[in-house]
C-alpha cells in the first residue's frame, strides 16, 4: 500500500489520518506513513498521534521512543500524552514507570484532568493499594475543580472487592448511587447489578433493578445481567421470574437470554425444565442456538443419558454459525461412547459434522 501525501493537510488533519492508517492497516502502515510526513508538520497533534498508534498495540518501548522525543522537543505540556503513557503502563502492570511518570507530571507542573484522575484510581485499585486509593479518593472529594461522578465510587468499590472488603465496597456502592445521573444512568444500574452480586447481596440486588426498572424500556443486555446474577446467587426461581417479564415485553424471541436458565437447569439435573422451555421455544417456530443444545446435551452427558447426548451435540454441531465453543468434555464422551458400542460408522458421520479446526 502507498500513501500520497497531501501539502494540503494540516497537522491536525494529518494526526486523524495517522490514527486511521493504524487501525484499518495495521501499525506498520502507520509507520511508513509517518516516515514521509515532513518534518515540518511533525506536531504535537501528529507525534501524539504516533504515541496513541504505539499504545493501542501495547508497543511499549516505541511508545517510550516517542515520549522522549516529545520531551526533547519541548511539546509535553500538557495531560494527554501522559495520559497515554500511563494508561500503557496500567495495562501492562509497570507500577513503577507509572508512580514515575506521575512524579514527573507533578514536578513539571503538568495539570490533571479526569482522565488523569480516573488512571490514577485504577492503577492504586488494580494493585491492590488499599491506602493510597483511599488517599487519593480523599484529594479528589476535596478539590473543587473536579465534580466527582458514579464511576469514580465504582473504581474504589471494585479495589474494596478485589481485597474481600466486602462493607467498604457496599459503602462506595451507596454513594455510586447518590451520583447516577445523565445519559449512561442505566450502564451505571448495570454496573450495580454486577456489584451486588459479587457481594452476595439480594436484597440490595432487587432494590437496584426495580429503580433500574423505573426508567422505562430495559434492554436485553438488562435482562441478561439481572437473570445471570440471580442465578450466580442460585436464586434460580427469582431468574424465572425475571425471564417470564422478559417474555412478557420482547417482541422478538431468541434463546440467548434463555439460555441462561437451561443451562442452570442442565448444571441442576434439571432436564426436564430445560426440555420444557426449548419444546416451547421451539412451537413458537424460533431456533435454539448451538449454545442452547450444548446446554442440554451436556446435561444428558452428566446424567449418562448418553444416547440423548450424541443426539443432542449433532444439534449443537449443526447450528454453531456463530463459533460457539462446544463443551469439549462433552464431544470427547460422546465420541467414545459411540466408539465403545462399537459404531464406526456412527463415528465417522459424528466426527464429520465437527468443524476442521475442532
Amino acid at each position: 500500500m502507498t500513501h500520497r501525501w497531501n501539502l494540503a493537510s494540516s497537522p491536525r488533519d494529518i494526526a486523524v489520518q495517522l490514527n486511521l492508517v493504524s487501525k484499518v492497516h495495521g501499525l506498520e502502515q502507520a509507520e511508513k506513513y509517518f516516515s514521509n510526513i515532513p518534518e515540518t508538520s511533525r506536531t504535537f497533534h501528529v507525534y501524539g498521534a504516533l504515541l496513541n498508534c504505539y499504545a493501542d498495540n501495547k508497543s511499549l518501548e516505541k511508545a517510550e521512543a516517542v515520549m522522549q522525543k516529545m520531551r526533547g522537543f519541548g511539546i509535553l505540556q500538557k495531560s494527554l500524552s501522559y495520559n497515554v503513557m500511563l494508561n500503557l503502563y496500567l495495562k501492562l502492570g509497570k507500577q513503577e514507570k507509572f508512580d514515575a511518570l506521575v512524579q514527573e507530571m507533578e514536578e513539571k507542573g503538568i495539570g490533571w484532568d479526569k482522565s488523569t484522575l480516573y488512571i490514577r484510581l485504577n492503577a492504586y485499585a488494580a494493585v491492590s493499594d488499599i491506602n493510597r486509593m483511599e488517599k487519593f479518593l480523599t484529594q479528589m472529594e476535596g478539590n473543587s475543580e473536579f465534580t466527582m461522578d458514579w464511576n469514580t465510587y465504582i473504581i474504589v468499590a471494585n479495589g474494596y472487592l478485589k481485597v474481600g472488603l466486602a462493607e467498604e465496597c457496599l459503602a462506595m456502592l451507596k454513594k455510586t448511587e447518590q451520583h447516577i445521573k445523565g445519559k449512561r444512568r442505566r450502564f451505571a444500574y448495570e454496573m450495580l447489578l454486577t456489584l451486588y452480586t459479587s457481594i452476595r447481596n439480594k436484597d440490595e440486588l432487587y432494590r437496584i433493578w426495580n429503580l433500574y426498572k423505573k426508567m422505562g424500556e430495559i434492554s436485553n443486555g438488562g435482562y441478561f445481567r439481572m437473570i445471570s446474577s440471580l442465578i450466580k446467587l442460585d436464586d434460580v426461581d427469582g431468574a424465572e421470574g425475571i425471564l417470564v417479564e422478559w417474555e412478557s415485553v420482547n417482541t422478538s424471541f431468541d434463546f440467548d437470554i434463555p439460555n441462561l436458565l437451561i443451562n442452570a437447569y442442565c448444571k441442576k439435573g434439571h432436564l426436564e425444565k430445560a426440555e420444557l422451555y426449548i419444546s416451547r421455544g421451539l412451537e413458537r417456530g424460533k431456533e435454539p442456538t448451538a449454545g442452547t443444545w450444548d446446554h442440554l446435551a451436556t446435561g444428558y452427558y452428566k446424567d449418562n443419558q448418553m444416547a440423548k447426548a450424541v443426539e443432542t451435540m449433532k444439534k449443537a454441531i449443526t447450528a454453531n454459525k456463530r463459533g460457539w465453543e462446544l463443551n469439549r468434555v462433552t464431544l470427547t464422551a460422546c465420541v467414545e461412547y459411540l466408539k465403545e458400542n462399537g459404531d464406526m460408522k456412527e463415528v465417522e458421520q459424528f466426527t464429520r459434522l465437527l468443524p476442521k479446526n475442532g
